[in-house]
């Protein structure tokens, strides 16, 4: 069974407000130097706006408009499962959180040009299931040095990854377009080198799987990269995938999961998607949450790994505004989504 791993406690982010509207978008010029969302260094580009790129083809099960999918015969037993709610407390509710947002909360990635070296990783304690590179090319991950010396490269926004938490780090070879994941990521002095538990790699113009039972940097077996919320995407006014949320266990795993990482009684099985109900009005909310719930709605959650219950995780960006975000999603109850009936895959043909 995969480790259990808890996401950040985000909620106890303070805002971030200098500069930012009333829809917590970033107003006025950008500072690359002050904001992560613009930093360069020879080809390396930490959060680079990826808006005019396909992230897996639209066939992919991260891409795939869930509006109109069938509801899952369990999808009560699973919400009230989720929601904690037991004969002695009937009535517990879990609310939504957004687990992002200014360092050193949520998940950064950083691209880089097809020229950056590539480096060893050692990987344990999931070697065997994880990948030495990517399709194709030679072993190694192409990290860049400033991912050893610098904060915000790695998920904890310690140099180097530090020896606490999940400490993912992400990388995308944007000439290449391949995505390269790792998880409990860190830089060993003693030994000169990169290790992690695990490590996936990822063609983005592809929908190819894991082999079943394999973990990748998530629990699940999936790649991470393509279910944050991100940004750039927001900003643009658009998100066209699901969203990754963790819940505390798990019980086996679906479609498109591959990696079960729990047996926990009642528990939904990683690769479960939720779904916020076609009824639940967002139109009140700003337009920066308006386009994260309206993800939900067409595309829905997958859950990815163990956690916080309904965590959605999202990019470590200085942009952000939490005093927008966390009142919203707050406001936001596991009782307000529907799971879509499980492993449902209405594409057969190249996304096995």
């Amino acid at each position: 069974m995969r480790r259990l791993r808890f996401a950040s406690a985000a909620m106890l982010v303070l805002a971030l407000t200098a500069g930012c509207g009333r829809d917590g978008l970033l107003q006025g010029p950008f500072d690359p130097l002050k904001q992560p969302g613009g930093t360069h260094f020879a080809g390396v580009v930490l959060l680079e706006d990826f808006t005019s790129r396909q992230v897996f083809p639209t066939t992919n099960w991260w891409n795939l408009d869930v509006s109109q999918a069938p509801v899952d015969a369990n999808s009560q037993a699973y919400i009230d499962w989720i929601s904690g709610r037991t004969p002695e407390n009937p009535a517990t509710r879990r609310r939504c959180h957004p687990d992002f947002g200014p360092p050193p909360y949520g998940i950064p990635y950083v691209s880089v040009s097809g020229t950056q070296p590539l480096l060893p990783v050692h990987f344990a304690p999931y070697g065997a299931e994880s990948d030495p590179g990517a399709p194709g090319r030679p072993p190694g991950y192409p990290i860049p040095d400033e991912a050893r010396t610098l904060p915000n490269y790695l998920e904890g926004a310690v140099p180097g990854g530090g020896d606490d938490g999940d400490r993912h780090l992400i990388l995308i070879d944007r000439d290449r377009w391949l995505l390269f994941e790792t998880w409990a990521t860190t830089w060993s002095a003693a030994s000169s080198r990169w290790e992690a538990g695990s490590g996936a790699t990822f063609d983005l113009a592809r929908n190819d799987r894991r082999p079943e039972g394999w973990t990748s940097a998530d629990a699940a077996g999936l790649a991470i990269f393509p279910g944050l919320v991100r940004y750039d995407e927001v900003a643009a006014g658009e998100i066209r995938h699901a969203l990754r949320v963790t819940i505390r266990d798990t019980n086996g795993y679906v479609w498109p999961a591959s990696h079960e990482a729990g047996s926990a009684s009642g528990a939904p099985p990683m690769g479960t998607r939720l779904r916020l109900k076609a009824s639940r009005d967002i139109s009140g909310y700003a337009p920066i949450v308006r386009t994260i719930f309206q993800a939900m709605k067409s595309y829905g959650l997958i859950v990815a790994d163990n956690g916080a219950d309904m965590y959605v995780t999202g990019t470590m960006d200085g942009r952000w505004d939490n005093d927008i975000l966390n009142p919203a999603f707050h406001g936001l109850y596991a009782d307000e989504f529907e799971v879509v009936q499980l492993g449902w895959n209405p594409i057969t043909v190249g996304v096995e």
